[in-house]
């Protein structure tokens, strides 16, 4: 296959190469630092926190996912790609996409019983049932794209090998089969609506129970208080869902779209949440604030 950069600029040059270095670093950086973080500081071990490095860890999948293809292209100018690299690169891509949103899953839950049950937070969310969640999230996010990639390698590909993105998305490589896809096709918007579609209707129901359990509150500063602890995660559930939402329309039905819309798009999906999840949840919260603020000061 051959990758495409960003329509209509050049690859070579390093005017491109060194914002995308310093993204990834970036990347890793925060999300690296949020993880050493909640591992060092006991007070910190908790089930939301533990969540929170499952997210980190599927950020950290995501970035190193894109990774390779995307600074071979912008440093090497390198765009070719061999047809089983694109499809784990595919695979991955996908599996830590719904790993990520399992996570938000799970969180959106913590967050549910911590303001509508917190008498039973405690006795309810306890160590050992975070670590078979996360096992569960783990497995099905592996385990649902498995077979998008076992059919896609049995297609056979006759059109032109571009790819309209510096990475490999499935719909993507879908676009280019000259043969019959509607197995393929089937199979990947079951296995969209079984993962994504279930999990943003999850957080949906989630938030409307905790905003109706918020409303009980007569003191409005103890409601402001208990809503403040869903801000960072509602950020991070936009920051996933509006970019992965707008691209699904847009393969879908956007086809005389400007291809450099669904290139922006498709980077925001990837690129995005793993550069400011870190940042919104260092901000937000105190305990890791005050940790990260110790560690520079030192």
């Amino acid at each position: 296959f051959i990758l495409t950069g960003i329509p209509g600029l050049p690859t070579s040059g390093y005017w491109m190469a060194l914002p995308l270095c310093c993204l990834y670093l970036l990347m890793l950086l925060g999300n690296c630092t949020l993880l050493w973080t909640i591992k060092t500081d006991h007070s910190l071990h908790t089930p939301m926190y533990h969540l929170l490095s499952m997210l980190s860890l599927a950020d950290l999948g995501l970035c190193l996912s894109t990774l390779p293809t995307m600074l071979s292209i912008f440093c090497f100018q390198s765009t070719s790609l061999r047809l089983e690299a694109c499809i784990v690169q595919m695979y991955f891509i996908h599996s830590f996409s719904a790993i990520e949103s399992g996570v938000l899953v799970a969180m959106a839950f913590d967050r549910f019983v911590a303001i509508c049950y917190p008498l039973h937070y405690a006795s309810v969310l306890t160590n050992a049932l975070i670590v078979k969640v996360g096992g569960v999230i783990f497995t099905r996010g592996l385990c649902v794209v498995l077979p998008v990639a076992i059919l896609i390698k049995k297609m056979p590909f006759c059109r032109s090998h571009v790819l309209s993105h510096s990475f490999c998305l499935h719909q993507d490589v879908l676009r280019l089969v000259c043969g019959d896809v509607r197995v393929n096709s089937l199979y990947g918007l079951t296995a969209v609506i079984l993962t994504k579609g279930l999990d943003s209707l999850t957080i949906l129901l989630s938030y409307m129970m905790i905003i109706r359990a918020l409303l009980s509150i007569v003191s409005q500063e103890a409601r402001a208080k208990a809503f403040s602890t869903c801000v960072s995660h509602l950020c991070a559930v936009l920051i996933f869902y509006i970019p992965l939402i707008s691209l699904s329309i847009t393969h879908r039905f956007g086809q005389h779209t400007l291809p450099l819309t669904h290139t922006l798009l498709a980077d925001s999906y990837l690129l995005v949440p793993p550069v400011l999840n870190p940042l919104v949840y260092s901000w937000k919260t105190k305990q890791i604030r005050r940790r990260i603020l110790i560690l520079l000061c030192r």
